[in-house]
């Protein structure tokens, strides 16, 4: 069915659904590009950083966000970049916070971010007042020289105390650890006994073809979550669980531990079937699949006029183009369906 169509048949309240039936129920929005690591396989070691002028501000952020939960969005994500470097952020935060539960302003059923973890340790307690009860902290070693090449600027004892303070504010921690071949294979068994030993829940992540880099360095880093599986299922007992927590990653328990252990894997078993979110970046820019070029501008509805309805007609016309899925593929030696962007310009 053509968008404009396909925009005209819905009812101006009825919540987002894309042309494949699919609820869009979850948003990731970005609230800043910059960060204070450089990770290799989501930045340039020398980034070129949007004019602060080109960012929506966060009184356009709250506008926007309010505009998708108004649409049926239950789940709201913030990412970066590292979302709390952004000036003021926590304004953000509480604004957000105002969506959680059954009052007026109701809808989100979860509020949450994916941080690097290195200002956890200054805001845990002011997110967790909040109503952010679980965050994703992103972590690939707990080797500190490892880390330190991995994430260029960072300083993995820093990381640890933030996690130790999301953990003692109440939240849950998730860790999401990208498999990258060659780099933290050996660490696998290591990285779930100290999740375990720590309560903290693990997710493994396929490295995505994003961003300006040669196809070798892309291949040599493509560690297929297949492979990783079957080693820990060398020394543990996996049960697959039918839990979703309304992001791609499919998830195990490990009987011997009783951890639950996730996996995201876009290349091996892509999980656009069931895909229900979306992606706004700083500037305003709605990428409806994450393996795709094709975005809708949302910062110019949203900064000509007061009135939202031109904002949540850009919103439905943008969702009718989501498509069916991504195009990534390391099959064949060969990056296929590759992206230029780079990670933090679209928000992890």
């Amino acid at each position: 069915m053509p968008a404009r169509a396909y925009l005209c048949a819905m009812d101006v309240q009825a919540p987002l659904i894309d042309p494949f039936a699919r609820p869009i129920t979850y948003l990731r929005v970005s609230v800043t590009d910059r960060c204070d690591f450089r990770c290799t396989y989501c930045m340039a070691e020398h980034m070129q950083f949007l004019p602060k002028r080109d960012l929506l501000t966060l009184e356009e952020l709250d506008r926007l966000c309010s505009a998708f939960v108004g649409l049926g969005v239950r789940k709201l994500r913030v990412t970066g970049g590292e979302p709390l470097v952004r000036r003021n952020i926590m304004e953000f935060f509480r604004a957000m916070s105002r969506h959680l539960g059954a009052g007026p302003n109701g809808g989100l059923d979860e509020l949450t971010l994916t941080t690097n973890g290195s200002q956890l340790a200054r805001f845990a307690d002011e997110l967790a007042d909040c109503g952010v009860r679980r965050v994703n902290v992103s972590l690939d070693t707990l080797d500190p020289d490892r880390f330190a090449r991995i994430t260029r600027w960072g300083r993995l004892p820093q990381v640890l105390q933030g996690i130790e303070a999301a953990k003692a504010a109440g939240m849950r921690v998730k860790i999401n650890t990208v498999a990258l071949k060659g780099f933290n294979e050996d660490e696998l068994f290591r990285l779930a006994d100290w999740c375990a030993d720590q309560g903290h829940d693990l997710t493994f992540i396929e490295v995505m073809p994003m961003g300006e880099m040669g196809e070798e360095e892309r291949l040599d880093q493509y560690w297929a979550l297949s492979d990783l599986r079957a080693r820990l299922g060398e020394r543990f007992t996996l049960t697959p669980l039918a839990e979703r927590t309304g992001g791609p990653a499919r998830y195990v328990r490990l009987e011997e531990t009783g951890q639950k252990i996730g996996f995201i894997t876009p290349l091996t078993h892509n999980f656009c079937e069931s895909c229900n979110r979306v992606r706004i970046t700083c500037t305003g820019e709605l990428f409806m699949c994450l393996g795709q070029e094709d975005r809708a501008d949302l910062r110019a509805p949203l900064r000509a006029s007061q009135d939202d309805a031109p904002l949540r007609d850009a919103i439905r016309e943008a969702i009718a183009r989501k498509p069916k899925g991504h195009d990534f593929d390391y099959s064949r030696r060969h990056v296929a369906g590759q992206v230029s962007r780079f990670m933090s310009h679209t928000g992890g």
